[in-house]
């Protein structure tokens, strides 16, 4: 059977919000592929709202390809604790928290919520930029760790 690398983590462990570097790949052909998990809220401990959530991944996947080259995906966690990140390239933890900061910051002085109509979202009734809103001023009160077992911001 397959390992899945985020069900190795020892969730009791890790201490959010943070980024973690969670996956490195390199292609034979030499391309490089990043993956990060980039936690919101204590797993086992809080989850986020799927309004809130759903609006987080609106408002992070547009505005962090400005900040970071080469995003292929962001997507929700199923746990609903937070996102993953995948890039092309090589990014470090620093790099991503750092975007992130500037994107939440973004979720505070947004208005509108980008893509949410039927024709561009298949759950266009589900969000909640109050509850974005909300887990973005949460997440960037308690600073964003670089390690996912230790908090250092």
């Amino acid at each position: 059977m397959a390992k899945v690398e985020s069900f190795e983590l020892d969730h009791d462990l890790v201490k959010a919000p943070y980024v973690r570097q969670a996956g490195y790949e390199v292609h034979e052909t030499g391309a490089v592929v990043t993956k990060f998990d980039l936690r919101f809220v204590q797993p086992n401990q809080d989850a986020l709202p799927t309004g809130a959530m759903h609006t987080l991944e609106h408002l992070l996947a547009i505005n962090i390809r400005d900040y970071v080259d080469g995003v292929i995906d962001l997507s929700p966690m199923g746990c609903r604790t937070g996102f993953y990140m995948i890039c092309w390239g090589e990014h470090t933890p620093e790099e991503i928290a750092s975007a992130l900061e500037k994107v939440l910051q973004i979720v505070l002085e947004t208005t509108v919520v980008p893509a949410t109509t039927a024709k561009e979202c298949g759950n266009y009734r589900d969000h909640s930029l109050f509850g974005a809103k909300e887990y973005a001023k949460q997440v960037l009160a308690a600073g964003i760790s670089r390690d996912p077992f230790t908090r250092t911001v």
